[in-house]
Parts: C-alpha cells; sequence; structure tokens
C-alpha cells in the first residue's frame, strides 16, 4: 500500500485530474438477433482484445447438473465445424495472440487479445464459437477428464483450496450460490450429451451475449466486420432462466471444523452482501481495503505485524449479481490457537463498528481507491471486461466512468454503518480449518 501526503485540497484536485484523463470513450449497438456490440478505439498501441460475456454461470445450472457453465468454458475451446478439434489455440497463438476464459457464479467470460492486424481473424473466431461449436461425444468425455484434473489441482491437492466451496455451502441454504462453479463430478458423468446440447441452447447465444472490441481499431471497419461475422447467428430464446430466489436471512451463526491437507490452521469468516449493484457495495469495498488492503491496513499492521497472531489476512468482498459475501480469513502464526487469532480479529472489527475509521485514513483509502480503478482500466483486455460487465451488471456501458463517482459518494459514516449493517457476529458462518494430523478418528 502506497502512502499518500497529499493534503485533503490537492487530493480532490488529483482526483478530478485523472477522471478526466482516464475517460473510457465507447461506441455501441445491437444487431437485429440481440448481440450487443461495445467498441472502444485506443491507437496507442497495435494491440485489440476481444471478448464475448455470456451472461450465464453455476447459479443458471439445475441442482442436480451442476457445473454446466464451467464445463462450457472448456468445451467451447474444443473447435467448430470449420476449426478442428485442438486448433482453436493453435491458430490464436499462431498469430502472435492470447486467448483465456473463466466462468462465474454468474457469468462466462471468453477474449483474445491479438496485434490489431488480425482484429478480423479474432472476430471471426469468435463467431465461430457461437455459429458451430463442436459439441460432441468425444469433446465431452475429452473435458471431463480435463475438468476433474482441474478439481483434484484447484481444490482438493491444494492447501485451503476448498475454503470457497465450503463457505459457499454454508452461507446460502436456498440460492443457487451455495454450489461451487466448477460443480460436481458425479452430476457431470451422469449427463447425457442432449443435456449439455440443451444448455448450450438455452444459454450461448447472441441475445445473452455482449460482444466487445477495444484497442487499435478503426470504429466503422470493426463495426463492418462485427456485423458480417454476427449477424447471420440465430436468436435464441425469448427468455433466460434467471433463479429468482432470495436467500432468507440467517439469525445463528454456522459453525464448523475442516481438516485438511495443511500445517498451519487458519480462520475463515462470511457474511451475506446485498447485491453487487447495491449502493451499499461501494462502502463494503472501501471497508475491505482498510481493513486488509496492503501493508498499512488494519489488520496486517495489528495481526500480523504488532501481534504477529496471523501469517496472512485478507478481507475480500466476493460482489455477486443475487447478493454475494464478505470473505474473511486468517492464516494463523506458528503456535497461534485458530480461537485466539479469532477474537482478535473480532476485536478489529468491534472497534471499527463502534469508532468508525479516522479522517487520515480515509483520505488515505480514497486515494488508493481511485488509483485501483484507474489500474483496473490501464489495458485494453481490462477495459474490454469493464465495459461489458458495465452494462451487464449495472444497467449501462456509462457506468465504466461513473464508478469513481459512486465511490466519491462514500463517506466516513458509511463505511462505519455498513460494518455495523452487514458484519453481524449472528448471522455469519465461521470455519476453522485444521491440519488433518488433528482429526479425532472414532
Amino acid at each position: 500500500m502506497r502512502k499518500f501526503i497529499f493534503s485533503l485540497s490537492l487530493t480532490i484536485c488529483f482526483a478530478f485530474a485523472v477522471s478526466a484523463q482516464n475517460r473510457i470513450d465507447f461506441k455501441e449497438f445491437t444487431l437485429d438477433n440481440g448481440l450487443h456490440v461495445i467498441m472502444h478505439q485506443d491507437n496507442s498501441t497495435p494491440i485489440v482484445a476481444v471478448s464475448v460475456l455470456y451472461h450465464v454461470g453455476s447459479k443458471n445450472e439445475r441442482p442436480d447438473r451442476t457445473g454446466f457453465a464451467h464445463f462450457f468454458e472448456h468445451l467451447l475451446f474444443e473447435g467448430t465445424e470449420n476449426i478442428p478439434r485442438g486448433e482453436y489455440m493453435n491458430k490464436i497463438q499462431a498469430i502472435g495472440g492470447t486467448l483465456n476464459a473463466f466462468t462465474s457464479n454468474d457469468i462466462t467470460y471468453y477474449y483474445q487479445i491479438v496485434p490489431s492486424n488480425q482484429l478480423e481473424t479474432a472476430l471471426y473466431m469468435e463467431s465461430e464459437r457461437m455459429l458451430h461449436p463442436k459439441i460432441d461425444e468425444i469433446g465431452v468425455d475429452t473435458q471431463r477428464e480435463v475438468i476433474k484434473e482441474e478439481k483434484r489441482q484447484v481444490y482438493d491437492n491444494r492447501p485451503y483450496g476448498t475454503i470457497l466451496p465450503e463457505t459457499m455451502k454454508r452461507a446460502f441454504a436456498k440460492h443457487p450460490y451455495q454450489w461451487p462453479v466448477i460443480g460436481s463430478m458425479d452430476h457431470l458423468d451422469a449427463a447425457r450429451l442432449e443435456e449439455f446440447m440443451a444448455f448450450h441452447k438455452a444459454f450461448y447465444v447472441p441475445n445473452n451475449a455482449t460482444l466487445t472490441i477495444a484497442g487499435d481499431i478503426d470504429y466503422a471497419q470493426a463495426e463492418q466486420w462485427a456485423r458480417a461475422y454476427f449477424e447471420e447467428i440465430a436468436k435464441g430464446p425469448a427468455e433466460f432462466y434467471r433463479p429468482d430466489i432470495k436467500e432468507p436471512v440467517k439469525t445463528a451463526e454456522i459453525r464448523d471444523v475442516i481438516y485438511d491437507n495443511i500445517q498451519i490452521p487458519a480462520i475463515i469468516q462470511a457474511y451475506n452482501l446485498p447485491p453487487k449493484n447495491h449502493p451499499d457495495a461501494y462502502a463494503m469495498s472501501m471497508l475491505s481495503t482498510y481493513l486488509t488492503g496492503g501493508n498499512s491496513s488494519l489488520m496486517t499492521k495489528e495481526l500480523v505485524d504488532k501481534q504477529q497472531k496471523a501469517l496472512a489476512v485478507a478481507a475480500i468482498p466476493l460482489d455477486l449479481e443475487d447478493g454475494g459475501v464478505f470473505l474473511m480469513y486468517g492464516i494463523a502464526n506458528m503456535g497461534v490457537e485458530p480461537k485466539d487469532l479469532e477474537e482478535q480479529i473480532d476485536i478489529l472489527l468491534a472497534k471499527v463498528q463502534k469508532d468508525g475509521i479516522s479522517e487520515r485514513d480515509f483520505q488515505k483509502l480514497q486515494n488508493i481507491i481511485e488509483n485501483n480503478l484507474v489500474s483496473q482500466n490501464s489495458s485494453m483486455a481490462g477495459i474490454a471486461q469493464n465495459l461489458a460487465q458495465a452494462r451487464v451488471f449495472f444497467g449501462g456501458t456509462d457506468y465504466i466512468n461513473k464508478e469513481l463517482d459512486y465511490y466519491r459518494k462514500v463517506s466516513r459514516e458509511d463505511i462505519q454503518r455498513v460494518a455495523n449493517e452487514y458484519i453481524n457476529l449472528d448471522g455469519r458462518v465461521v470455519l476453522y480449518y485444521l491440519p488433518k494430523s488433528q482429526e479425532v478418528t472414532e
């Protein structure tokens, strides 16, 4: 965490200057098939990012067929009717590009970064993925094994790897956020090819997607190619399944112990949050930064440096479309009992709830947040993703230029208020992660 020595007046002047210098200009239009296209021109570097955001994640799955969205993140790299199996990545890499994808509880996101003179190729490749995906038994069987290996590496065999799924299944009793994005291997094994094809038809369609083109482009040419490659794709269903499930407010603390392949215990706390577009999300984000966002943050200074009760601490607001969790964890120092670390975490939380934060810390926090927001839009990949998510989650693409204003509206009193409103000890989840060697077998 950087230290700032600006006075309040200079801070405000600096903030407005940063905002003006970093406005993201864009053009957008919607094709007749419902595909929304966003374009951003930046000719300073000869690269372009092309991304497609599908508004489908693990929350759109059936409880007995989880993991489908993540499965398609993998499957749609298999190839298409016109691109041989296994050649999709090779073709992008052969033109000097990179590509990847991720799945969350709410979206599936594909992106490519290519030299700007290869924009047409990138658009063709994404249109092929949408129009002519190869969904067959060979691809399904291949990706089943790939995902099983991913689960072993990311969750099963990684120390503390199961923190998020173990937390989420306790934080959500009703909402589909309760199951992990990677899903159940049993569900994937049981699913038939027809079920995968039906899921694809239901969600991976133009009117459930946002195409973003950001970088060294000519607006007219980029629009012409986007129309040429995507207009012919048939529109999908008129409606998409979105779970209309409100998670009930918990009135009792949920406590559990997880025995893991670890040597050092950890303490996890989770508090339910409102939807990600809720006005309080900004204050909660600032609260997390104040608590653990860098070497000079409250809990890092107190628990890691001063008391030396923790090797690391983190507070992460996992903001989700229908309501996320404020996830806190601390990895105990050698010889420190999790209960002792938990007590000290709670003492610091109670201090913020009672006293709030100082004006000096608040000014520093404002500068950190503004610097972070500017950094998020410092690359074409970051701009492409933030443009798409602004439209899908926040009601309009220009949110990308308004986000800083929402943070500026947060006051010290707001941070203290949300700490009291959402950091509720009566309805939280608390997990102790302990070494398997401590497990008592009967």
